[in-house]
């Protein structure tokens, strides 16, 4: 196990871990390192189908992008997939393992850190150089016991940590200082430098702060990365803060009613960064405004998301917009909620028994024990078009609604529905936007006349240069750089 390790703690979450591990990646692999991602412990809604088959984080897929890699389940061996406020689905080394409260967790942790010791010492032996990114903060007093995704794991492999904080959440200096306080000395002693993130300014007017960080801590400040307007890389679990990009006066409005269980809500990515679409995100208390499309996300609680949907009035305001003529897709979750049931018979995702759907396609689901799993392309069946994604799904679909499939797979499956009258269209597949002919295809069924498709793979390159090139040039890594291989 000859390979160098970093680890990058935030003092928050989102204070800018997955970027930074991205950036650091792609900086490093670009001078020919074998640079890999390593996230021990993950809780996000939002993941990846892997080359070996199993599920990771998606921030860890795009990490692996940012190193020239295919995505591995050993990159973030355990995830965790929250179904209730108390709960979640427990996934080991790609695989759903079971659905655990916090204190059945808490107890089951070790266990899972043989597991996340066994993947990193395969890295390890691998790769020159392993970026590991932490999970929240250090400084969770009550979930320092049996730690394994922050001190617990660095103290384990005896690594140096990186603190970042991000200061456009305002109290910058009070988030540093306040976490190298409450951290053991055995912790503190092994952070080696502070990062501030997304400043927005003349960088000079924080001198002073950063002068007496550095003397009150003891700790060198690394760098000040700058605010990188319009940067876009796929986020680890929040909902975007912010529009991707300035939108033209001709474009498609689209509204996403945001479930409480919302998961892989990426799968919308390239819709933003379209400058004719306009993505409206409909939280808890709003109304589904007037828009072209509507689009039903996947769900990690798709029984007691539908009854939220019902409860907040949406399932109405859908049947309106379906009567004035407005289209319908559903993701995943959201495909299983335009049938007619969905029955839990297992009682995976809560309480056992059946609920009514939205009844809109004629087809019943049946939640299975076993997740399907799979990267595939195939196209869409009422064009033609080229599309590529990924299926991770616990639910097994029939019904003759299905008898007028949406995608024809490459692997001589079919997959969703569209109806008779061309208005609904619902499919299993995550990424059903990533493919421009398919995006190009969906985006002209739904009204829109198409004249402009960015190159969305491109976009995301493009977001992991720019931010490779603002860490070598805003930080010093010439410690970095002492330890690298020649």
């Amino acid at each position: 196990m000859n390979a160098k390790t970093l680890m990058i703690q935030g003092t928050t979450s989102d204070a800018g871990k997955s970027v930074m591990v991205a950036g650091l990646c792609r900086l490093l692999a670009r001078r020919g390192v074998r640079v890999v991602p390593f996230k021990p412990q993950n809780m996000a809604l939002n993941s990846a189908v892997t080359v070996d088959g199993g599920e990771i984080g998606r921030a860890q897929a795009v990490q692996a992008q940012a190193a020239f890699l295919e995505p591995h389940t050993d990159m973030n061996p355990v995830l965790l997939k929250p179904n209730t406020d108390i709960g979640a689905q427990v996934i080991v080394q790609g695989r759903a393992l079971a659905n655990m409260d916090a204190r059945r967790y808490h107890d089951y942790k070790p266990v899972a850190m043989q597991a996340v010791l066994d993947s990193y010492q395969r890295l390890c032996a691998a790769y020159d150089v392993v970026l590991v990114e932490g999970a929240g903060s250090p400084a969770e007093i009550n979930l320092r016991d049996k730690d394994i995704a922050n001190m617990g794991f660095a103290e384990a492999i005896n690594c140096p940590v990186w603190l970042i904080s991000d200061i456009d959440r305002g109290g910058v200096f009070a988030h540093l200082y306040g976490t190298l306080a409450l951290l053991a000395d055995s912790e503190r002693a092994r952070i080696t430098g502070l990062i501030i993130n997304r400043f927005r300014g003349d960088v000079s007017l924080l001198k002073p702060g950063l002068d007496w960080l550095t003397r009150e801590t003891g700790k060198p400040v690394l760098g000040v990365l700058p605010y990188l307007q319009g940067l876009h890389l796929e986020a680890e679990d929040a909902l975007p803060r912010e529009s991707a990009v300035a939108k033209d006066t001709e474009r498609l409005r689209v509204a996403v009613p945001v479930l409480a269980r919302i998961s892989n809500h990426t799968d919308f990515d390239p819709l933003r960064l379209h400058p004719q679409v306009e993505v409206i995100w409909v939280r808890a208390g709003e109304s589904i405004p007037p828009v072209d499309l509507i689009i039903l996300p996947g769900s990690k609680s798709t029984r007691g998301d539908l009854q939220r949907l019902r409860d907040q009035g949406w399932d109405k305001q859908i049947h309106r917009h379906l009567r004035y003529g407005g289209k319908l897709i559903g993701i995943c979750g959201g495909f299983q909620m335009v049938g007619s049931w969905i029955h839990d018979p297992a009682g995976l995702e809560g309480e056992t028994g059946s609920s009514p759907g939205l009844g809109f396609l004629e087809f019943e689901t049946t939640l299975e024990p076993e997740k399907q799993l799979r990267r595939v392309e195939g196209y869409l069946t009422f064009d033609a078009a080229f599309v590529t994604g990924y299926e991770i799904h616990a639910g097994a679909s029939s019904g003759p609604a299905l008898q007028n499939p949406a995608l024809q797979l490459s692997d001589g499956r079919q997959d969703g529905a569209l109806s008779h009258d061309g208005q609904i269209l619902g499919a299993y597949l995550h990424g059903l936007f990533d493919a421009a002919p398919a995006r190009d295809a969906l985006l002209r069924w739904a009204g829109l006349a198409v004249r402009e498709t960015p190159d969305y793979r491109k976009l995301r390159e493009d977001g992991i240069n720019r931010l490779a090139d603002a860490i070598a040039e805003h930080l010093d890594l010439s410690d970095l750089e002492r330890w690298l291989p020649n």
